[in-house]
């Protein structure tokens, strides 16, 4: 909690914390008030009152989103409250919600800054404690009181996948994840009788929502449930989702025993569902076969009245299930596999095949100078061999995404412009190389120049096409990962291409001190070059099994996404 300003902090505390309690149980929401001279901004957390250096417990509500935003503080999200700008203010309200596994006793800590470098570090609040003579699993749900009161919590615990697979048919994203986690989406489907129990849980501070579906496209009428967090409480809505438009609400008539919990930075529902509804809701029968979605979202701040396209793309299982028949315990991927598809060929023909190609058309001519393949030298055979694979796998690749969405995709930036750049650039260059001029041709050294220029133009877009192509919703490799290791394979190719470089440069001049000195000239040169060649050698096949690390660390990444 503290700011690093450089300055040391205040020792006089002039602002108090004030909350609304004594005593809470899990699942109480606690109002918590810090008010004193006008301040710029403060960090509020909630600590194990008898071990402070422990990590931020509980999760916190909002009581004015323009001027206070959530944090995650110790790997919990929304574990603490901080101000959204350096405007001035006085007082600050926010509710604190107490987690399952809150210890027995609370202390509220503020750091408060009123300029940047005058601040008070973990200003000690109130205590509260947990009531002696209740047991954890005993505690029955509690009221929020924001400001007064809100509904009833129907939910007091988060949601169990002990019986996945066994008695609920379930889908979590990540596979075999904990619902209890806070980054785990989950989904379960439970059989009693003539209905079905349905649970839904997901880290999230806007809604989740899940859809069953016909085919792997959103739209067409799909059946949607969406659990949004409604200004601290929770509002399960049901909608049909028609193309790509804003979801189509209509009545919840048709679920019963609606519940819901807002703890822990997970946002959960559960609701019981008829299998067989009347064709006039325009619901789907529970007992036949679908394709699952799940996703989530933001909504407008202040309420859940509006709803937003989700940022990443929604989890969609391999293939269509009945929830009624076999039971299983399923993931699914959030990239459809013609983007993967697209995704892993671009690596394979960018990363391996174009640059080993280059690599050896640059500084292996006079490794086998005098070895020839099929009546071609061998260095030309290997390079036009790995040029066409290029191009045949980018050819493939390129199609993919046009495939999956059925035309051009206007949401995902510059990445489709500078594809079809590289696709025009990989196509000109077998066109221009059919026309190569005769060796000893004058127009020779401007076909060199040109064909070199346009092959490392297509590199680096194509390089700058997979950074912008890593991070879209339909792919989306993890964060920073994928921008660190793109960087790491373009200073490997750049290093060992300097390396080269500066080999060559040794071994030029090794052999101008030879000619200098004229004495047993051509056993010399005879010797330079055999090191040279043995050098380069042992480069290249380092150099392969570098770029064959890189494919696979972004295969896997693909796969696994």
């Amino acid at each position: 909690m503290l700011p690093f300003h450089g300055e040391s902090p205040q020792t006089f505390p002039k602002h108090t914390i004030e909350v609304n309690v004594t005593e809470f149980k899990p699942g109480d929401c606690v109002k918590v008030s810090f008010s004193g001279p006008v301040f710029e901004g403060f960090l509020l957390q909630a600590r194990n009152a008898d071990r402070l250096e422990d990590p931020a417990i509980g999760s916190f509500a909002l009581a004015d989103r323009r001027r206070s935003q959530l944090l995650k503080c110790g790997h919990v999200k929304n574990s603490a409250v901080s101000h959204t700008s350096e405007s001035k203010k006085n007082h600050m309200d926010a509710y604190w919600i107490a987690p399952r596994d809150a210890p027995k006793k609370i202390q509220f800590l503020v750091t408060v800054v009123q300029k940047f470098t005058i601040y008070w570090v973990k200003i000690p609040g109130p205590k509260i404690s947990q009531p002696s003579i209740l047991a954890l699993t005993s505690i029955m749900p509690s009221h929020w009181a924001i400001p007064t009161s809100l509904p009833v919590f129907s939910l007091s615990q988060p949601f169990s996948s002990s019986e996945c697979g066994d008695r609920k048919f379930c889908v979590r994203n990540p596979t075999h994840c904990d619902p209890k986690a806070n980054n785990c989406f989950f989904l379960s489907f439970k059989q009693d009788n003539d209905s079905v129990w349905i649970e839904m849980s997901g880290p999230s501070e806007g809604y989740i929502a899940f859809a069953l579906s016909h085919d792997q496209w959103m739209g067409g009428g799909d059946d949607a449930y969406l659990c949004i967090n409604n200004d601290h409480s929770a509002d399960l809505k049901t909608a049909f989702l028609v193309g790509r438009s804003y979801p189509e609400f209509d009545s919840k008539n048709a679920l019963e025993n609606i519940s819901w919990r807002l703890a822990d930075g997970l946002i959960q529902c559960s609701f019981r569902r008829r299998i067989h509804l009347p064709a006039s809701t325009g619901r789907y029968n529970l007992d036949a076969n679908y394709y699952i979605f799940l996703a989530d979202g933001e909504i407008s701040a202040g309420t859940g009245d509006t709803i937003y396209k989700h940022q990443q793309q929604p989890l969609i299982t391999n293939g269509k299930y009945n929830i009624l028949g076999p039971l299983k315990d399923i993931g699914g991927s959030r990239s459809p596999y013609l983007i993967k598809i697209h995704g892993a060929l671009m690596f394979i023909g960018w990363i391996t095949t174009v640059s080993i190609g280059v690599i050896i058309a640059r500084f292996f001519k006079s490794v086998w100078p005098h070895t020839l393949l099929y009546g071609e030298e061998i260095w030309f055979q290997i390079h036009r061999t790995l040029m066409i694979i290029t191009i045949l796998l980018t050819s493939v690749s390129f199609v993919l995404p046009f495939i999956y969405r059925g035309g051009w995709n206007k949401q995902a930036g510059f990445h489709p412009y500078f594809g079809c750049t590289v696709m025009a650039l990989a196509l000109f260059q077998p066109l221009m190389a059919a026309f190569r001029p005769p060796s000893h041709s004058p127009r020779r050294q401007y076909f060199t120049w040109l064909h070199w220029s346009v092959a490392t133009t297509a590199r680096i877009l194509a390089v700058v096409t997979m950074f912008l192509g890593m991070n879209l919703p339909a792919l989306n490799l993890p964060d920073s990962w994928d921008t660190y290791a793109m960087m790491g394979f373009v200073a490997w190719h750049v290093g060992i291409d300097v390396l080269l470089e500066l080999h060559g440069y040794c071994l030029i001049r090794r052999v101008e001190v030879l000619e200098d000195d004229r004495i047993q000239l051509l056993q010399s040169l005879n010797s330079v070059e055999a090191q040279g060649h043995t050098f380069k050698k042992a480069v290249l096949f380092i150099y392969i099994c570098g770029n064959i690390a890189f494919l696979v660390t972004f295969i896997t990444a693909v796969v696994q996404v």
